[in-house]
């Protein structure tokens, strides 16, 4: 194993000037915390002959995962793997082949991606164990698969905008007043069907029954999937899918045996029976979703990059966080329309906010439902929380905060409901800048300034010193990549 070294041992060696420590020991603690904003702005500043050759190379790999710039993460990752594997160790190497191949995959190149993990895993076999082998082959199966087909083709027919109209509907015990968005006038290989849209969701899911229904071709790839449990699904591909006036052709999903193993929770699974998420939003580009009108657009042409500064990024989970604000504290909050309450915050807010929280809202507890269980957490309700996110603040009638720790591990503060997100009038979600704007629903989408993004710093304290960042970045990436598209848990 010479060839694979610990990053850390390295990183002390390279920070022999003053100069250089500046800028390396700021990218590595952004590395440390998972700030890719701040990562991103570090990298922007600082000139390039002042950061170590190594760091300035992963920057621009993790920027481009991070920020959705595979532009950017692909050469990169080539040429960290063409020229710093010396300074890899083996988690690193492996995480990085990982994050390089999902990377090559959103761009279509999926033939590239099963290839090159082959490739890492001949010469890297005789040092994994026979979990470690088992994931990255599950890795090339799912990439070599998609390599017969070429996953979502988008058009629009004669239109120069796509439209998709979506309705409320209710869901679980009447008393929680729960919804979820279902999209109107969808066909799946020309049959009509009720599919909800989850933004939460890293990866299309459909029932196993419902697969069959609707001709979906099975594929030799697998998936795990997590919710309050994991399941392990296959995938299969959708000749057609159509969304409004929006045809999107070879459409991959993970087939699923739907259940949460809870009797009264099982009765309100069938609303998840087909689920569309974050994975087709990154190919749709651009999606406007107006809760007043209820529809859903996407212009026919793709916006280019431009010079505004990213608010959304990936969790190592591959969840779509953006940055926000809940009751002063400012914190990255997981959208998430597939959960249909206002939403939750996690333990860390009440260590920070106790005296408010313990003051203004009775003990209860809140039961999550997803694939696999349910969970009961103890919780605060906590009412008319102010939230501010993308440019614009609402009122949250009431929103939960936990007693525990989130009992999914996920890596983020707070999970941002359906019920708060159509407080807004509007939401914009640019997926080429990475920006999410939102709109007030007194005000028209036009006649709005441009998105101005709020500076802020990431509260979350690991407790683990620079140092040691860039040795331990891939654990927070690898806990991801264990089910990097696991969709969220749906609040029931």
């Amino acid at each position: 194993m010479k060839r694979f070294i610990y990053i850390w041992i390295t990183l002390i060696t390279a920070f022999s000037s003053s100069f250089a420590q500046s800028y390396d020991e700021k990218i590595a603690d952004a590395m440390n915390k998972g700030d890719w904003f701040a990562l991103d702005s570090v990298y922007k500043t600082a000139p390039k002959d002042s950061i170590w050759s190594f760091l300035e190379v992963y920057s621009r790999c993790l920027i481009g995962n991070r920020l959705n710039r595979p532009d950017v993460s692909i050469p990169a990752f080539t040429e960290l793997l063409n020229t710093q594997s010396e300074n890899l160790d083996l988690g690193n190497m492996l995480n990085s082949s990982v994050m390089f191949a999902m990377d090559l995959s959103r761009t279509g190149e999926n033939a590239e991606a099963a290839s090159m993990l082959t490739s890492i895993l001949d010469a890297t076999r005789q040092y994994l164990d026979s979990a470690a082998i088992a994931g990255v082959r599950r890795y090339i199966g799912k990439y070599a698969a998609l390599s017969a087909y070429k996953p979502y083709g988008i058009s629009f027919g004669d239109s120069h905008e796509g439209s998709v109209p979506f309705r409320y509907v209710p869901v679980g015990p009447a008393d929680k007043n729960s919804i979820l968005m279902h999209l109107d006038k969808s066909t799946i290989n020309g049959a009509e069907a009720d599919i909800t849209f989850d933004t939460g969701a890293g990866v299309n899911i459909i029932s196993d029954s419902l697969a069959l229904k609707y001709g979906l071709v099975p594929l030799d790839a697998f998936e795990s999937v997590g919710g309050m449990g994991v399941q392990s699904g296959r995938y299969a591909i959708a000749k057609e899918l159509k969304l409004g006036n929006i045809t999107v052709t070879d459409v991959p999903f993970v087939v699923l045996t739907l259940t949460t193993n809870n009797k009264e929770a099982d009765q309100y699974i069938d609303c998840f029976g087909i689920v569309v998420g974050s994975e087709l939003m990154l190919q749709l580009k651009d999606l406007t979703v107006d809760f007043v009108n209820r529809r859903i657009s996407v212009p026919s042409d793709i916006p280019s990059r431009s010079d505004a500064r990213p608010n959304m990024c990936f969790s190592s989970s591959m969840n779509l966080l953006a940055r926000g604000m809940i009751h002063d504290n400012p914190m990255l909050v997981n959208i998430d329309t597939g959960d249909a309450s206002y939403g939750i915050l996690d333990k860390t807010f009440l260590d920070r906010n106790k005296e408010f929280v313990m003051s203004h809202s009775p003990a209860d507890s809140v039961r999550m439902a997803g694939i696999g269980g349910v969970h009961i957490s103890q919780c605060y309700r906590v009412p008319d929380m102010t939230a501010r996110l993308g440019g614009s603040t609402v009122t949250i009638p009431v929103m939960d905060v936990r007693m525990q720790d989130n009992p999914a591990g996920m890596d983020y503060e707070c999970n941002f409901g359906l019920k708060s997100l159509r407080l807004f009038g509007k939401i914009r979600f640019n997926m080429v800048d990475f920006t999410l704007t939102t709109y007030p629903q007194v005000l028209s989408l036009n006649k709005l300034p441009a998105l101005k993004v709020p500076e802020f710093t990431v509260t979350k304290d690991r407790g683990i010193k620079p140092l040691q960042a860039v040795g331990l970045v891939a654990v927070g990436v690898a806990r991801g990549l264990i089910n990097p598209n696991a969709p969220s848990n749906p609040d029931l």
